[in-house]
C-alpha cells in the first residue's frame, strides 16, 4: 500500500508539471490581461534562470571545488524542475562533497516520488546508503527506515525491515534527544505486526500462531527493556508506557537499569541544554561534551559525539584530525576508520594534514596499492593554499613507497617505482608549483635529500647519491655550511675520504654564512685523516678564505660607519643651523606692532618641525608608545589656561606660550599606568584638547584627568593621556581605538613604559598565518567597506573587514577579510584573485605577514651585510679565525681627546651644551658611531 501510495504522489506529482498555463486548476485564465503578463514576466524569469544555470555550469567546469557554487546549481534546477539534470548535478556535487543532512532529504524526497517500480526502489535504496555514510543523522535513519516500510509486501520486506531500524539504533540510539523517536518507531512497527498476527475474534489460535504471538510479544518487551536502559529524554514518559502496555509487572533489572540512566542523564543535560542554548557552530559546546565523553571512555559515545559535532562543523580540520586520531588509536575497525578519513578529506580538501593521515591510515589497514595512488592523485588535485603543502604530501606518498621496497634485492618493480616518483616529484615541484606559488615549496631540496640518502644507505649507490648532491648545490645551497656538512656526513658515513676532503674544500671555497665552522671541520678531517701535505694544502686554503671573508666584513663596517658618520654630520649641521635661526630672531627686537608676525613666523617654522617628529617615533601602525627619553615632559592641568582662551590677540598669544614654559613641568606617574591610557595621532590644530577628550572618554567611566603634551612652544604634539577613576573604564576605553576624531584615528593604547617592559606588544592583529582570513592589494583608494563586503560575500559568510588607512586615515588600497572557515577563504581566494574593482585589477591571497623588522637593526640596503658566525667551539676570542674585525682605520681617532684633570675627562664644547642622555641599546650604526667619536 506504501508503494501503491508513493506512485500516486508520484503521477500527481508529473501531472501538476503539466498543468497549462490557462487551466482552471492552477487558477490562471489564458485570455486574462493581467494573467498575460504574469505569463511574459515568467519567461523573462524562466531566461535569466536558464542563463545563471549556464553560468553556473561553466564556472564548475573551471572550478569543480566551487561548494557554493554546487549549492547555487542545485537549487535553480530544482526550482526549473529540470529532473535529468538536477540528478546529475547532484551526483556530482557528492562525488566531491559530503552533503548536508538537508540536501541529502530534498534528494531523497525527490527520488522517492518517482520511484514506483521494485527496480527504482532499489536506487532509492542505494542513495539511502549513501546518504547514512556522509554524516551520523537521526532524521535521515528515520525516512529510511519508514521508506523501507512500504517495500514490506516484497520477498523477506519484514527482516529487511528490522535490519534498518537495527543499524539505526546502533548508530543514533544513544543520541540524548533524537534518539527516543527511532526507538518508538521500531516499537510501532513490532505492534504492527502484532495486530496482523493476532488470530480472528472468537476463534483459537493454533500451536503455531500462539508462538509466533509470544515471540512477536518478547520482541516488543526486550525493545523496551533496551530503551529504558538508556540515558534519553522524556524517560520518564517511555517507562510510563511500558507499564501501561505490559500485562506483567516491569522485571527488577530493568527497573534498575532504568534508575541507574536516570542518573546518567542528569549528568549530560547540562551538555545537552549548554548545545541547545549556543548559536552556531557551537564548537566550544561541542569540545566540552566530548571531553566529557573521552572522560566516560564510552568507544559508542565517544563517537556519536564527535560525529554530532562534525556535522554542524564539517569544515573545522582540527575536529576531523582529533576524530580520526582517535578511530586510529582507539577503535582501530577498518572500514570506520577509513570512512572517517575519506569524509574529513573530501570536507577540507585544502588541508594536508588530513591527506596525509588518510594515506597512513591506509598503508596501516593493508589497502591495496592502486586504491592508495589513486587516492594521492587526488591529493595534488585537491588545490592546497602553500607551496609547502605539496611538498609535505610528496614526502608522505614517498615514505610509503620506500616502506614498500625490499632493499635485500638489487633490483625490483618497487625500487624502480620510488625512484620513478622521487623524480617526479622534483619535477612537480620545479613546474607545477613553482608556477603557481613562484615558489617551489622546497629550497633546501629536503626531497632531493631523503632521496639520496636512500641511493647512499639502502640501495649503496653513492654515484648516485653525489650527482643528487651536486644538483642540490647548483639550486643556490652552495653558499649555506649546514648543506656543505650534510653532504660531508654522508660521504663520511657511506663514502671515502678522498670525497670527504673533496667537499670540504669546495664548501670552504664557496660558504658565506659560517665559513669559519666549514674550515675548521676540514682541519679536523686532516688533523686525523691527513698527511702533511694534506694539512698543508687545509691550512693555506683556510687561511687564504678566510683572510678574505675578514677583509670583506671590514669594508662592509667601514662603509657603515662612513655613512653613519655621514648622517651625523648632516645632523649636526641642521642642529647648528636651528640655533643660528634661532639666535638671530632673539637678536633681533621687533616692535610691538610686529610681534604678532614674528610670533606667527616662529610658529609656522617650529610647528612644520614638530609636524615631522611624531612620525618618526611612530612609525608602522601607530600603535607603538614612545620611549620616556624621547618624549616631551607634560605640562598637565597646568596649560589649560592658555589654551582654553578664545582670543587671538597677540598679547595674551604671548601669554600663554610664556605661560607654558615657564610652569613648572609635571612628569608621568607610572603607578597610576593601571587606570591610565595613552590617546595618539590626534590633531595638532585641537582646541582645547583636555575638554574634548573628556567629553570623549567619559561614556567609559569617571575621568580623573586628561594632560596633554605639549612642545616647548607651547604648540600641543598631538598625543596626551587619559586617566580614569577605576581600571576597567580604562579596559573600556580601548575600545575606541581608531575612532575618528577631527578628521584624523585616534589611537588609544595601554599606557606602559616600554623602557621596562620592552616585549610589550599593542599591535592587537595577528602577525601569522591566518587561513580564513584574505589580504586584498590593489584597491582603488575609493572602495568603501560596504562595498568590499558586497563583493566578498558572493563567497561566504564574511565576518569582519578592515580597510588599512594611514595615520591621516586615508586608504592605503590594501584590506584585510576575514570569513567564518577556511573552505570559504580559499573558494574567495580562488574567485577573486586578479578581479577588476573600479579599473583596479585586485590581488587576494590568504594572510600570512611577514615577520616584522626590529626597530634597533640597522636599515637594509646600505651596505652589504656579512652574518658573523656563532662561535661553535669554546669562549669569544678563542682561536685564530675569530681576530678583531675593526680595520685601523676605524680605530682612529677623528676629534682629539681632551686633556684629564684630576683623573676627569673634560667635555667638549660640542658636548656640554647637551644635557647627558640615558644609555640605550646600539645597534651596528650607533657602534660605528661610537668609534668615531674616540
Amino acid at each position: 500500500m506504501a508503494a501503491a501510495g508513493a506512485e500516486a504522489a508520484a503521477v500527481a506529482a508529473e501531472e501538476e508539471k503539466r498543468l497549462p498555463e490557462g487551466d482552471p486548476e492552477s487558477g490562471g485564465d489564458s485570455e486574462d490581461e493581467g494573467d498575460s503578463d504574469s505569463s511574459g514576466d515568467g519567461e523573462d524569469e524562466e531566461k535569466e534562470n536558464e542563463a545563471e544555470i549556464q553560468r553556473l555550469e561553466e564556472q564548475l567546469s573551471i572550478n569543480a571545488f566551487d561548494y557554493n557554487c554546487h549549492l547555487d546549481l542545485i537549487k535553480l534546477l530544482r526550482q526549473e524542475g529540470e529532473l535529468i539534470k538536477l540528478r546529475r548535478a547532484r551526483q556530482k556535487m557528492s562525488e566531491l562533497f559530503p552533503l548536508t543532512e538537508e540536501i541529502w532529504l530534498d534528494w531523497l524526497k525527490d527520488e522517492i516520488k518517482m520511484a514506483s517500480e521494485s527496480a527504482e526502489r532499489e536506487k532509492v535504496y542505494e542513495l539511502f546508503e549513501r546518504a547514512v555514510k556522509d554524516y551520523i543523522c537521526p532524521e535521515i535513519w528515520l525516512e529510511y527506515a519508514q521508506y523501507s516500510i512500504g517495500g514490506i509486501g516484497q520477498e523477506g520486506g519484514i527482516e529487511k525491515v528490522r535490519s534498518v531500524f537495527e543499524r539505526a539504533l546502533t548508530a543514533v540510539g544513544l543520541h540524548v534527544t533524537k534518539g527516543t523517536a527511532l526507538w518508538e518507531a521500531y516499537r510501532e512497527f513490532e505492534n504492527a505486526i502484532l495486530e496482523t498476527a493476532q488470530p480472528a475474534p472468537g476463534s483459537i489460535p493454533s500451536p503455531e500462531q500462539q508462538q509466533m504471538l509470544c515471540s512477536q510479544l518478547e520482541k516488543i518487551h526486550t525493545l523496551f527493556r533496551r530503551q529504558l536502559g538508556i540515558p534519553l529524554l522524556d524517560m520518564e514518559a517511555s517507562y510510563a508506557e511500558y507499564e501501561e502496555w505490559s500485562e506483567e509487572p516491569i522485571p527488577e533489572a530493568t527497573v534498575k537499569n532504568y534508575k541507574k540512566a536516570l542518573q546518567q542523564l542528569e549528568k549530560y543535560k547540562p551538555y545537552e541544554e549548554a548545545l541547545l542554548g549556543a548559536e552556531t557552530p557551537k564548537l566550544a559546546e561541542y569540545q566540552a561534551y566530548i571531553d566529557f565523553e573521552m572522560k566516560a571512555g564510552d568507544p559508542a559515545r565517544i563517537q556519536l559525539i564527535y560525529e554530532r559535532a562534525l556535522a554542524e562543523n564539517c569544515l573545522v580540520p582540527d575536529l576531523w584530525a582529533r576524530y580520526n586520531q582517535y578511530l586510529d588509536r582507539q577503535l582501530k575497525v577498518k572500514e570506520l576508520v577509513l570512512s572517517a578519513h575519506d569524509r574529513a578529506v573530501r570536507n577540507c580538501p585544502w588541508t594536508v594534514g588530513l591527506w596525509i593521515r588518510y594515506l597512513l591510515a591506509m598503508e596501516r589497514h593493508r589497502v591495496d596499492h592502486s586504491i592508495i595512488s589513486e587516492m594521492f592523485e587526488k591529493a595534488l588535485n585537491a588545490g592546497f593554499i602553500q607551496a609547502t603543502d605539496y611538498v609535505e604530501i610528496w614526502q608522505a606518498y614517498l615514505d610509503y613507497l620506500r616502506r614498500r621496497v625490499d632493499f635485500t634485492q638489487d633490483s625490483s618493480k618497487e625500487l624502480e617505482e620510488l625512484r620513478s616518483a622521487f623524480a617526479r616529484a622534483v619535477e612537480y615541484l620545479k613546474q607545477e608549483v613553482e608556477e603557481r606559488f613562484s615558489e617551489s615549496g622546497d629550497p633546501s631540496c629536503t626531497i632531493m635529500q631523503n632521496w639520496a640518502r636512500v641511493e647512499a644507505r639502502l640501495c649503496n649507490n653513492m654515484q648516485k647519491a653525489r650527482e643528487l648532491w651536486d644538483n642540490i648545490m647548483t639550486k643556490g645551497n652552495a653558499k649555506y655550511a649546514n648543506m656543505w656538512l650534510e653532504y660531508y656526513n654522508l660521504e663520511r658515513a657511506h663514502g671515502d675520504t678522498q670525497h670527504c676532503r673533496k667537499a670540504l674544500h669546495r664548501a670552504v671555497q664557496c660558504t658565506s654564512d659560517y665559513p669559519e665552522h666549514v674550515c675548521e671541520v676540514l682541519l679536523t678531517l686532516e688533523r686525523i685523516e691527513g698527511t702533511l701535505e694534506d694539512w698543508d694544502a687545509a691550512v693555506q686554503k683556510t687561511e687564504t678564505r678566510l683572510a678574505r671573508v675578514n677583509e670583506q666584513r671590514a669594508k662592509a663596517a667601514e662603509k657603515e660607519a662612513a655613512l653613519a658618520k655621514q648622517e651625523e654630520e648632516k645632523a649636526e649641521q641642521r642642529k647648528q643651523a636651528r640655533a643660528e635661526k634661532k639666535a638671530s630672531k632673539k637678536a633681533k627686537k621687533p616692535k610691538a606692532g610686529d610681534k604678532r608676525k614674528a610670533d606667527e613666523d616662529e610658529e609656522g617654522e617650529w610647528g612644520q618641525e614638530e609636524a615631522e617628529q611624531p612620525s618618526k617615533k611612530h612609525k608602522g601602525d601607530g600603535d607603538g608608545l614612545p620611549l620616556e627619553e624621547d618624549m616631551e615632559v607634560e605640562t598637565g592641568l597646568f596649560g589649560r589656561s592658555g589654551a582654553a582662551k578664545p582670543e587671538h590677540s597677540a598679547n595674551q598669544k604671548e601669554k600663554a606660550s610664556t605661560s607654558r614654559k615657564d610652569l613648572p613641568k609635571v612628569l608621568h606617574d607610572s603607578s597610576k599606568d593601571n587606570v591610565t591610557v595613552f590617546v595618539s595621532n590626534l590633531s595638532y590644530t585641537m582646541a582645547n584638547p583636555e575638554v574634548k577628550l573628556k567629553e570623549l572618554f567619559e561614556s567609559c567611566g569617571e575621568v580623573t584627568e586628561v594632560r596633554p603634551v605639549f612642545s616647548n612652544k607651547g604648540t600641543f604634539r598631538g598625543y596626551c593621556y587619559v586617566q580614569f577613576k577605576e581600571e576597567k573604564s580604562a579596559l573600556q576605553a580601548l575600545g575606541l581605538d581608531r575612532q575618528v576624531v577631527e578628521g584624523r584615528p585616534m589611537f588609544v593604547s595601554p599606557c606602559v613604559d616600554k623602557n621596562k617592559n620592552p616585549d610589550f606588544k599593542v599591535f592587537r592583529y595577528s602577525t601569522t598565518l591566518e587561513k580564513h582570513k584574505l589580504f586584498i592589494s590593489g584597491l582603488p583608494f575609493s572602495c568603501t567597506k560596504e562595498e568590499l563586503e558586497e563583493l566578498c560575500r558572493a563567497h561566504g559568510n564574511v565576518k569582519d573587514i578592515r580597510l588599512v588607512t594611514n595615520r591621516a586615515g586615508k586608504p592605503k588600497g590594501l584590506a584585510y577579510v576575514e570569513y567564518e572557515n577556511e573552505a570559504q577563504a580559499s573558494q574567495a581566494v580562488l574567485k577573486m584573485d586578479g578581479v577588476t574593482v573600479k579599473e583596479h585589477v585586485i590581488k587576494v591571497a590568504i594572510s600570512n605577514p611577514p615577520l616584522r623588522r626590529l626597530p634597533e637593526k640597522a636599515e637594509a640596503g646600505r651596505a652589504p651585510q656579512f652574518a658573523v658566525p656563532r662561535p661553535v667551539y669554546g669562549a669569544r676570542g678563542k682561536g685564530r679565525t675569530q681576530l678583531s674585525m675593526m680595520p685601523r682605520a676605524l680605530q682612529r681617532q677623528s676629534h682629539p681627546v681632551a686633556k684629564a684633570e684630576n683623573g676627569m675627562v673634560q667635555n667638549s664644547p660640542a658636548t656640554s651644551s647637551s644635557p647627558p642622555e640615558e644609555p640605550k641599546k646600539m645597534s651596528n650604526a650607533d657602534f660605528a658611531k661610537m668609534l668615531l667619536k674616540k
